[in-house]
């Protein structure tokens, strides 16, 4: 019990505790003044309003798994699907956290939202018992977060953007943890967390640098050697899940010209690729910044905070390295290097993804994937020691003006809550669902317990969407695969999947009632037809 007592009273833990507390409580109170501002509540957050399409099919994919193992049908693309199992193009790892929640707790429509919560919350915690920073750096943490409103539009949706937050930003927390008081168990969990994240997200294979640095510059060659075995086996584990547990996407979702001319066309070709490659889309994110300042256009508002981030990292890492080197002696050397070691691994990762995001991805589908960086940013530059925090002002003034001021655009900031109208037809939805679909349990995954859902029809008045939300009323273990209309259109005698969600009045509406198909329900936005 003395050793308890001596431990507790070591490095004022309880005054910490209490920093831990105050901060954790910054997620939920955050959700409370956002819902309260529009005169909701959290439990009013309604995800068959969203218009993020994907939150369908992480929401649908996490059910089949919790009631049955695996979904019972086939999620994926143009009728695509895994080679083994059922899952979409996005590896299933992304989602454990979910998968534990959905297990221990049960799963419907509240689940991911109130997990998203209770992750950022423990992560938070975390994050200031372990880096342990001062009553200024607390305050920066909580300005910060309060004004980076990701935070919120995460935790309130069916995306598992929190996961990543969450992971990230206890990683950093560990980080410093491990740079105070090296221990080989912490350096252990850098690696595995790091390596967890890369299979979730294979960008996120950057972060993995960290704790290979610290283990080449505790153990040289024996951490070097350790070292590649680990980014083999990680990189390998991801490629394996990749090849036998996604779907194939409409299109790649990685452009790797930039690699590959380089081995069709020779040195020279791949040279004048690559450069080109970079100055068009250098081009194209610049404008899209410029947008996002001048119009609040999310995806050049999530390139211009993450510029103005990594800007003031690169800074201060310089700055840091010059005090280091000139000024500094003794425990505050110490802290500063701390500090030096993590933002200038952090600038890298910055500037690491800003490359793969100009080579790789699409612009306004990846802009998203930078919030994480921003979420963890947010974190490291608090603990920044500068006299005057203009740096920190800096940020906070961008985000404000961003991520607030110029928050204008339902899709991406707008947070879905429940309507009458929405639910009277989600009720009728669940009523054919439940009565009309049959799900069959037996050489499971199958076609059979799956309905395709047509992204969008032709009507006489211009192209329109499917009411795609409506499918959050499907039966647990059933799949869905989102087809294009032409492609349904091309093989509609040739469909496999037993089931087709149409848009009413469209012309495969018209095309299945004509090929004698069997209409189970229909009204004013969606109808459902029966192969056989």
């Amino acid at each position: 019990m003395q050793k308890v007592l001596d431990w507790w009273k070591q490095d004022d833990r309880g005054v910490m505790l209490v920093k831990a507390c105050l901060m954790a409580c910054l997620p939920l109170l955050c959700c409370l003044v956002y819902c309260g501002a529009q005169g909701r509540r959290i439990g009013e957050v309604y995800l068959p309003l969203s218009e993020r399409n994907d939150e369908l099919f992480y929401f649908k994919q996490l059910e089949g798994i919790v009631s049955f193992g695996y979904p019972q049908g086939y999620f994926g693309f143009n009728e695509s699907h895994a080679l083994k199992l059922s899952f979409a193009a996005w590896s299933p790892v992304l989602v454990f956290p979910w998968i534990i929640w959905g297990l221990l707790f049960g799963w419907n429509l509240l689940s991911p939202i109130i997990c998203n919560i209770c992750l950022l919350t423990l992560a938070v915690f975390l994050f200031v018992w372990l880096a342990r920073p001062t009553w200024k750096q607390l305050g920066v943490s909580a300005l910060l977060f309060c004004l980076y409103t990701p935070f919120v539009r995460y935790m309130l949706s069916g995306m598992p953007e929190i996961i990543c937050f969450s992971l990230l930003i206890v990683f950093y927390g560990l980080a410093y943890n491990e740079l105070d008081r090296e221990k080989t168990y912490k350096l252990v969990l850098l690696f595995v967390m790091a390596g967890l994240m890369t299979l979730m997200r294979p960008y996120l294979l950057l972060f993995l640098l960290l704790p290979i640095f610290l283990w080449v510059r505790k153990s040289r060659w024996k951490g070097a050697v350790g070292s590649a075995g680990v980014l083999v086996v990680v990189l390998g584990a991801y490629a394996c899940i990749k090849h036998y547990l996604g779907a194939e996407y409409f299109a790649p979702l990685f452009f790797t010209d930039w690699i590959t001319t380089f081995f069709r066309e020779g040195i020279g070709a791949g040279i004048h690729n690559f450069f080109g490659t970079l100055y068009r889309m250098g081009t194209q994110f610049a404008g899209h910044t410029i947008e996002g300042f001048r119009s609040g256009l999310a995806s050049g508002a999530f390139f211009g905070g993450y510029l103005v981030m990594m800007a003031v990292l690169l800074a201060q890492s310089i700055v840091d390295g010059r005090r280091i080197k000139k000024e500094l002696t003794g425990e505050e050397k110490h802290r500063c290097e701390k500090q030096l070691v993590v933002e200038a691994h952090l600038a890298f990762c910055f500037v690491g993804m800003l490359f793969a995001l100009l080579l790789m991805y699409k612009l306004t589908e990846g802009s998203k994937h930078l919030l994480t960086f921003m979420a963890a940013g947010t974190f490291v530059v608090s603990q920044m020691r500068t006299r005057y925090y203009k740096k920190i002002v800096l940020i906070g003034a961008v985000f404000a003006y961003l991520y607030s001021y110029k928050a204008v655009n339902p899709y991406d900031y707008q947070v879905p809550f429940v309507e009458e109208a929405a639910v009277e037809q989600a009720a009728y939805w669940e009523h054919i669902f439940d009565t009309a679909l049959e799900l069959k349990e037996k050489n499971v995954p199958n076609y059979d317990n799956v309905v395709i859902w047509v992204f969008n029809d032709e009507l006489p008045a211009g192209y329109v969407n499917t009411k795609w939300q409506m499918l959050y009323e499907l039966p647990e273990g059933f799949g869905v695969s989102c087809c294009m209309p032409d492609f349904c259109v091309e093989e509609l005698d040739s469909l496999q999947s037993r089931y087709l969600a149409v848009v009413s009045g469209g012309r495969l509406d018209e095309l299945c009632r004509d090929a004698g198909w069997r209409e189970l329900g229909r009204d004013a936005d969606l109808v459902l037809y029966a192969r056989y």
